[in-house]
């Protein structure tokens, strides 16, 4: 039986750590996992309370706000004990305008990983009306570590 070396790896490379699976606490949530997040717009949610010039109508921060508790929310159940999720990229588009108390519902599924780096699409309603729409993107850390590191940047 031949025995298996491994190969030397050249100065200044790195193996992936997404190739060991054991390590890549992303590995397993199953693909089309999906929550949805309801809440009525109020007014420290619309662009009036950055600028009282401006109407009353729900923010962009706010939907992709809602977009990531969404995104959140559909994984948080299947997450490795002591770990989180935190937005790391967003790419959406905010496609029409809604009141101070309108009922907005995000809807965020889950449809990609690489390793702990996960993809969602994401959909934010009022009603029948699509007001925004694009992907979410989430990584999933240790929180201890991550709490440290935000608390030491106070």
């Amino acid at each position: 039986m031949k025995s298996r070396r491994r190969k030397k790896e050249k100065p200044g490379k790195r193996r992936s750590a997404s190739r060991n699976k054991s390590a890549d606490p992303g590995h397993g949530l199953p693909i089309g996992l999906s929550s949805e997040f309801e809440r009525e717009v109020p007014f420290e949610w619309t662009i009036a309370s950055y600028d009282s010039r401006l109407p009353a109508v729900f923010s962009t921060p706010s939907m992709i706000g809602m977009m990531e508790v969404a995104a959140a929310q559909a994984i948080a159940p299947h997450l490795p004990e002591g770990s989180i999720s935190v937005g790391t990229r967003i790419e959406v588009d905010h496609l029409k305008a809604v009141p101070q108390g309108a009922i907005v519902v995000a809807r965020a599924k889950l449809t990609g990983s690489r390793g702990r780096f996960l993809m969602f699409t994401a959909e934010a309603r009022s009603g029948d009306v699509v007001i925004g729409r694009g992907k979410v993107f989430r990584a999933i850390v240790p929180l201890a570590p991550f709490h440290d590191k935000a608390s030491a940047l106070r």
